[in-house]
């Protein structure tokens, strides 16, 4: 970074790490004995939607690559679109499989990012909950090369009347706080972009 970008207030854009997902299963480890919360086996890589035979042809290369796992059952990856028009490669394990699922997560980014769709990326997370029921992803932003907490709130409140789309921030800053040491936690709260709906959550 230069002098004028210091003066400028310009910030270098941080190269994308996928092997900070390794982190995870350790982090795992922290969030079980912090907060109570385990992984659910599920995790999902999101991208903005993208069309054609190269993509459909990197589909297909993800889905060889993962075929080959004989722990697996089900199908490796599944593609769903959310409501808001992002795409998501879905991959299911078994709940004690977090370090298979990290390997998934890798794996896509990885041939997503060597097949030339790396501008499209836009995070991966890992699903984790609670014996109440409460649900956690921790989200990898793939620009920024962080991590952060999500913990939608769902039910109803007061009189029935629905929540709507609430999250809890205690929840979020006690996860924050606990995995400071595991993982590189993005440090900008305006960058933890709620992930409504996700598939793998």
């Amino acid at each position: 970074m230069g002098f004028l970008d210091i003066l400028l207030g310009r910030t270098k854009a941080v190269a994308p790490d996928l092997d900070r997902l390794f982190a995870l299963p350790s982090a795992a480890v922290t969030l079980e004995a912090a907060a109570g919360f385990r992984p659910t086996g599920r995790g999902a890589v999101s991208f903005a939607t993208v069309e054609g035979a190269a993509f459909e042809q990197t589909h297909r290369e993800v889905q060889a690559l993962l075929d080959a796992d004989a722990e697996r059952d089900g199908p490796p990856v599944e593609l769903r679109q959310d409501s808001y028009g992002y795409s998501w490669l879905v991959s299911q394990r078994e709940p004690d499989q977090l370090p298979q699922l990290v390997n998934d997560l890798h794996a896509v980014n990885s041939s997503m990012e060597v097949n030339g769709f790396g501008p499209q990326l836009l995070c991966s997370l890992a699903g984790f909950e609670d014996d109440k029921g409460r649900s956690l992803a921790l989200v990898y932003l793939y620009k920024r090369g962080t991590f952060y907490p999500f913990a939608p709130l769902s039910g109803t409140g007061a009189g029935g009347t629905d929540t709507g789309q609430r999250r809890d921030n205690a929840l979020e800053l006690q996860v924050r706080a606990a995995l400071g040491g595991d993982l590189r936690i993005e440090q900008d709260l305006s960058r933890w972009f709620p992930v409504w709906g996700a598939p793998g959550l």
